[in-house]
This record gives C-alpha cells, sequence and structure tokens, in this order.
C-alpha cells in the first residue's frame, strides 16, 4: 500500500507533502499515514487531532505519523495521544532517516518523539521533487523560517530562524519543473521578502525573479506566495511593473489597519505604508488584483482600531481577504495580554468577512467581457492571471483564452477563444 499523507495549512506545507513522500519511499516506507500539521491557530490544532482520530478509526492497523508546525511546537500534545505511532520535527520530516525505522526495525523499540531543535538549523537545502500529484500549477520553496518575531505569530518556534535556498539551485528546480510542463510555478516559504539576507551579497526577492524569469524563458507564469509589503526591493517593484510572466496577484501580511495594534503586534509598517504600497503597485500593474490576511480582534483592539482595519479593506484595494479571528497561542506575548470577548472577536471577524465578500464581488463584476488567460486546474475549472476561479471547460495543465461572461458565487464563468492559427 502506498503512502498516505494528509496536509494542513500553507503552501509551503504542501510543496514539503511531496518531499516528505520522496523521502518516506526512499526509507522504504510503504504503509502508512503521514499527518502535516499547521500551528497557525488553535483551532489548526484541533483540526488536526481531530483528523488524526479519524484516520486511526480508519486505518487501524497503519502507522500514524505526524509532523508539521504543531508537532514541532507542541510534540508532546501529539505524543500523547493512543492513535500517534511517532512524533517528527519539521526539520526530520525532510529527511529519509526519519522514516527509516518505521515499520521495519520495530516502531515500538524507537522513540516516539524526533523532533530537534529548529532554531539550531542554519540552512534549508534545495528540496528537488518533480511537481505535486494532481496539481497544475508547482510550488517551489525558495526559503524557510522567520528572523521577526510578531507577538501573536507561533510559526518561528515552529519553522526556525530565515534562510534561503540559493538562487541556482531555484533556477534549477523551476526549469525542471518548466521542462515537465508546469505552465505556473509558486514561489513559497514562510517569510519570502527576507529571501537572500542569508546568502552572499545579501541579494533581494526582486533579483531573483528576473533571474527566474531571465533563465528559465520558456516558462510561462510565474506566481508570489505571500509576501511582506515592507520588505518589497525595488526590483520586485520593477519586475511587477516590466515582466508580463509575473502574475498580477500580490497576497500581502498586513494583519490589521490600526497603527496602536501594528505597534503590539510588533509589525514592521503602519497603516500609511500599507496603504502606499498598494497604491504603488497599482499604479505599476493597473490591473494587479490584491489581498491580505487581518487578524480580527487582536488583544486590546477597540472597535474604533477595528474598524480602521475594516477601512483598509477599501482604501487599500483589497479583494482576497483571509481573515483570522484572533486565536491565543501558548507560549507568544499575545496570549499574556488582555483579551476581547470571544464572541467580540468572532463578529468582527463576521464583518470583515462580509466586507471582503463584497470587494471580492465588485472585483468580480469588473472582470465581465474581459480576455484572461486561464490555468486549467481541471476540466471544469481554471485561475487567470489575478488567480481568480474560472468556471469553463479546458485541459488540465493547459493556458486557455477565455472570455469572461457571468458571475456564480465566488468564480466567474466564461468561454474558450479560439486561439488565431
Amino acid at each position: 500500500m502506498s503512502v498516505e499523507i494528509i496536509t494542513f495549512g500553507c503552501r509551503l506545507n504542501a510543496y514539503e507533502s511531496e518531499v516528505m513522500r520522496s523521502r518516506a519511499a526512499e526509507a522504504g516506507l510503504s504503509d502508512a499515514v503521514l499527518v502535516n500539521t499547521c500551528a497557525v491557530t488553535a483551532e489548526a490544532v484541533r483540526q488536526a487531532r481531530q483528523t488524526i482520530r479519524r484516520a486511526r478509526r480508519a486505518h487501524p492497523d497503519r502507522p500514524i505519523i505526524v509532523t508539521g508546525c504543531a508537532a514541532q511546537t507542541e510534540p508532546a500534545t501529539f505524543a500523547a495521544m493512543p492513535e500517534v505511532d511517532r512524533v517528527i520535527g519539521n526539520e526530520e520530516k525532510l529527511r529519509a532517516e526519519g522514516y527509516a525505522a518505521i515499520p521495519s526495525f520495530g516502531l515500538e523499540r524507537e522513540e516516539k518523539v524526533l523532533v530537534n531543535d529548529i532554531m539550531a538549523v542554519r540552512e534549508t537545502a534545495p528540496q528537488l521533487i518533480d511537481g505535486l500529484a494532481g496539481r497544475a500549477r508547482a510550488f517551489v520553496q525558495v526559503q524557510n523560517g522567520c528572523d521577526h518575531r510578531c507577538t501573536f505569530c507561533i510559526i518561528p518556534y515552529g519553522r526556525g530562524n530565515s534562510r534561503s535556498v540559493p538562487a541556482g539551485a531555484v533556477i534549477e528546480q523551476i526549469r525542471r519543473l518548466a521542462e515537465r510542463g508546469y505552465r505556473e510555478i509558486v514561489l513559497t516559504g514562510v517569510d519570502i521578502t527576507s529571501w537572500g539576507a542569508d546568502l552572499p551579497g545579501a541579494p533581494k526577492l526582486g533579483a531573483l525573479v528576473r533571474a527566474i524569469l531571465r533563465h528559465v524563458p520558456d516558462l510561462p507564469r510565474l506566481r508570489l506566495s505571500s509576501i511582506d509589503s515592507v520588505e518589497a526591493d525595488p526590483d520586485l517593484f520593477r519586475a511587477l511593473a516590466e515582466e508580463e510572466r509575473l502574475m498580477p496577484h500580490l497576497h500581502l501580511s498586513l494583519q490589521a489597519g490600526d497603527d496602536l495594534v501594528l505597534k503590539r503586534m510588533k509589525r514592521r509598517h503602519l497603516r500609511a505604508d500599507a496603504i502606499r504600497f498598494c497604491g504603488e503597485v497599482r499604479r505599476l500593474r493597473p490591473e494587479i488584483a490584491l489581498g491580505a490576511d487581518i487578524i480580527a480582534g487582536f488583544p486590546t483592539e477597540t472597535e474604533a482600531m477595528f474598524r480602521r482595519s475594516l477601512d483598509l479593506v477599501e482604501e487599500c484595494g483589497l479583494a482576497f481577504l483571509h481573515v483570522f479571528p484572533f486565536s491565543p497561542r501558548k507560549g507568544t506575548p499575545a496570549a499574556r495580554m488582555p483579551q476581547v470577548e470571544r464572541a467580540t472577536v468572532r463578529e468582527r471577524a463576521k464583518r470583515l468577512r462580509d466586507a471582503g465578500d463584497a470587494a471580492l464581488g465588485r472585483r468580480l463584476s469588473s472582470e465581465i467581457g474581459k480576455v484572461r488567460r486561464v490555468l486549467m486546474e481541471r476540466p471544469d475549472l481554471g485561475r487567470s492571471e489575478h488567480f481568480v476561479p474560472v468556471r469553463t471547460e479546458g485541459a488540465p495543465g493547459a493556458v486557455a483564452s477565455v472570455r469572461i461572461t457571468g458571475i456564480s458565487g465566488h468564480e466567474l464563468v466564461g468561454e474558450a477563444v479560439r486561439e488565431a492559427a
């Protein structure tokens, strides 16, 4: 039987799950369930535990191995679960040795927890994979970890300090994937705008983007995952303005729209910085689609403070929101701050989501009548350059010209346009 991998969380986790599949195969592991967890919220941890229990009921005789950020930050939580056979850390999951003793050498004789100090890891080795099973686009890890210590965030303790994959290794991986037919590559990491700070000469993300597009001319589409706008460098702005193959879509780590809340979060930008950044990228790329992460109900947040976050949706022209009701994570400074009542947190999150839905509706309406280049993910669904879902017909993996004719829920509807001979 093959290894089953259950993945929670971010695009980096999705990428690493494919690496895990390869490393488990190298170790000779062929009959197990691997759970790659997320730690960003308490709800993510709860869902992982629930899934593990369900997996044990479905597979009573298969080893269950738990890894990922939640396993790294709270290994004892998962080791205490009777359904779990082994807990391995975020570094160990990317090495064949992490799986080598399962199950052929007798799991009961092995340490149940194999989680080392992630802060001691100094490099991120390039992980060569041939793509992601069942996906039309491929993710390429360029960076891991984070040097910042936002007061709400547990992720640095799950991922370690920031470390970059050298540009040559990134380009080689992307060239390999393009040769295998992938039409779109997504650069991913924990804090990709910090890429290069630990490399000789401290290059910036913009230089990497331009080098990829220069050295892999056959790649039709390059996309960035979430970025921190305060770290955007001049080359990245120039790439947005000049490189049509760099997709016109950015997802921003904004988190709040009130300066005092941002200070208490230990963010490195102010409200005006976010508005200025969004205005500048829209000037450079007028049709760019912008999304953002925003937290509702951060400790000490008043109604007036929340309103400034709510107003940011319109002032920044955000069409895609990821709304996070504040979730106190044990060990973070924000967990010790005066908390907002949970009912208020939920109510504010709903208001943010409603504002996001309205903004998305306006964006979808503006697309009607336009022709977009859609990367087909399934025979009946793809995504435009702006990462908007488009309901149409086409061959999975192909990029088709589609005229947008309508809207269905949160998706566009379109008809294929015959290409000129």
